[in-house]
This record gives structure tokens, C-alpha cells and sequence, in this order.
């Protein structure tokens, strides 16, 4: 590599960093005035609960590009507000990290010290939201508390890039910019064929969403593949896995099914379907996941619409072996 030009590679990662700073506290900044306001018109009983989805069906329908803004995410924006309005120190910090890292310290921290704890951790230590969600999980405030000792120096060694740091959703849904994906080149790979072929299937499928996503109480779920079917009436949600099939796989897949039933289909719609697609180096497996209030009736109905199990297997060992073929 020729050493003349690091310096210039280093002032453009640089800004890059400063930019995406820049933005994210700009993001953080307007979902904090948001929460405001809303606060205030609640308080003042000017707005009652029930004009938070009317303002959320308002921005869908009045600006359509313009992303974030469901009546979930506006009432984390209020609970945002009110946990720190009284702390003023911390106004700087939250703006330091990313949304997704704001919602998992203020959702899931019980105090307002262990909030400012997680919220200097992660900008200190740059780090992404799987690791700060792993601390939190591991309970590291409470045993620092415990043993009154200060940050390990290991903890240090971990830091992240700090583009890796702010890749968050809502900083690409408010520049209207595509997401990039965070999955592996075979993983994506293998949506973008189910994408395909699942059109391809006839035209009762219309495509809605790849990486569609799912907000249930203060966090985020993303499917990987969502469809509308015209001759059954209801959404139908792919999950494709690029490993062995576990137990776990069908828990998630039920998660997702009550998620939908409850926040997505519309109510002349029918109950949703989920399919669950795994493959690793010796089988695939395909299953489905039904609604419980289905009649014998429309399992049957349902099932005679869907793509056979077989036949899905069947492309999804084709498509493993040319994502394969490919990248050897």
C-alpha cells in the first residue's frame, strides 16, 4: 500500500466520523423537542393519548418518506423526554450515542445513576449496541457498584469504530438513505433469491418490506422478508436462516406472528403467516407458523395457497449452492 497517501485517508475517515456525529445529534436533538412537545400539550390536557397515532397515521399519509415516526417511536420520544428533563448533565451525553443505544440505557435501566452510567460507557467505549445490550444483560453496573471498582482496562481494548457505533436505522430512515445490511454476504444473498422467487411464484404475492421492521415496546425486530398475499388476505413474513435449525427459530417465528397480528394487519385482514427457512450443510427445513384462532377450514385454505414445504426446500438448497458456487 503506498504510505504517501494515509494521511489523507485518515482526514476523510475523520470527517466521515464527524458528519455521523452530526447527524445523530441532530436526530437525538429533534426526537427530544418532539418528546417535549408532546409532553407538554399531555400536561396541559390540550392533546389526550389518543392523538399520538393520529399524529403518526398523519406523517404516513401527509409525508411518506418520511421514516421513524410511528406512534411507538413518538411515545418512546416522550418517555425519552421525561426521564432526563429534570437531568440536565446529561443532555450532552444522550446525544453522544445512537437512538437504539438511548432506547436500550432509558427502557431498561431502573435508575437514574445506572442510566448515566451506560450512557458515559458507551460513549466512552464506543461501543456498538449488541455490546452495550450485552452489559447491560450482564449486569456490569450493579457488579462495578458492588465492588467499587472502576472500568477494567480490558473493557478498553474492546472499542469499536465509531461508523460501526452510530450505523443505526433511524439515522438512515432521517436522511432518507438506505440501510446498510449488517447480516453476512451469504445471508443476504439467499433473502434477495427468496425475494425473487417468492414473486416469481405468481401474483397473489406482493412484496411490502426486505428487513421490515417490528417495534414491540422499546425494542426493534427486523423480518427478513414480508409479503402481502391478495388470495388469502394477509401478510405472509419470510425468516431465513443460514445455519442449522433450532428450537429457538420457532419461538421467534411465533413472536414475530403475534407482533404482526397485533400492530401491522389491518382488521378485515386475515391472521398472518410466518415461514421459517433454514439450511446448513446437510438439510433444510422449512416450517410454518399459524394463527391458534385459524379454523380447520382456513389451515386447510391456507395451506393450499401456500408454496409447498418440498418445493421451498428445494430452492432453498439451490439457492445455498449457488450463493456458494459464487463466492468460491
Amino acid at each position: 500500500m503506498d504510505n504517501r497517501f494515509t494521511d489523507i485517508i485518515q482526514i476523510i475517515k475523520q470527517s466521515r466520523s464527524n458528519a455521523i456525529k452530526a447527524v445523530n445529534a441532530e436526530l437525538i436533538n429533534l426526537y427530544w423537542n418532539i418528546g417535549e412537545f408532546i409532553s407538554k400539550k399531555i400536561e396541559k390536557s390540550e392533546w389526550g393519548d389518543a392523538v399520538v397515532k393520529e399524529l403518526a397515521n398523519y406523517i404516513q399519509q401527509t409525508e411518506p418518506e418520511i421514516k421513524g415516526f410511528s406512534d411507538k417511536n413518538i411515545w418512546r420520544m416522550k418517555q425519552f423526554y421525561e426521564t432526563y428533563k429534570d437531568f440536565p448533565k446529561l443532555s450532552t451525553a444522550v446525544r453522544e450515542i445512537s437512538w437504539s443505544h438511548n432506547l436500550a440505557i432509558f427502557s431498561r435501566c431502573k435508575t437514574i445513576e445506572e442510566q448515566e452510567f451506560y450512557l458515559k460507557l458507551a460513549k466512552q467505549e464506543n461501543y456498538s449496541f449488541r455490546e452495550l445490550d450485552r452489559q447491560i444483560s450482564s449486569s456490569l453496573f450493579e457488579r462495578t457498584v458492588i465492588s467499587n471498582s472502576k472500568l477494567s482496562t480490558l473493557l478498553r481494548q474492546n472499542n469499536q469504530d465509531v461508523t460501526t457505533t452510530f450505523k443505526d436505522s433511524y439515522v438512515f430512515e432521517f436522511l432518507h438513505l438506505p440501510e446498510p445490511h449488517n447480516e453476512s454476504e451469504l445471508q443476504r444473498g439467499l433473502v434477495k433469491q427468496m425475494k425473487d422467487f417468492i414473486l416469481e411464484l405468481g401474483k397473489d404475492y406482493i412484496f411490502i418490506a426486505e428487513e421490515y421492521k417490528l417495534q414491540v415496546g422499546n425494542n426493534d425486530f427486523f423480518i427478513d422478508l414480508l409479503f402481502y398475499h391478495r388470495g388469502l388476505q394477509c401478510l405472509v413474513a419470510f425468516e431465513l436462516k443460514a445455519d442449522k435449525f433450532k428450537p429457538d427459530h420457532l419461538g421467534q417465528l411465533n413472536f414475530y406472528l403475534e407482533a404482526l397480528d397485533r400492530d401491522v394487519k389491518k382488521e378485515k385482514e386475515n391472521p398472518s403467516i410466518c415461514v421459517l427457512l433454514c439450511k446448513d450443510k446437510d438439510n433444510e427445513v422449512v416450517e410454518y407458523a399459524l394463527s391458534r384462532s385459524l379454523s380447520p377450514t382456513m389451515v386447510s385454505e391456507y395451506k393450499t395457497q401456500l408454496p409447498d414445504k418440498k418445493l421451498l426446500q428445494q430452492k432453498l438448497n439451490e439457492m445455498f449452492d449457488n450463493e456458494n458456487s459464487e463466492s468460491s
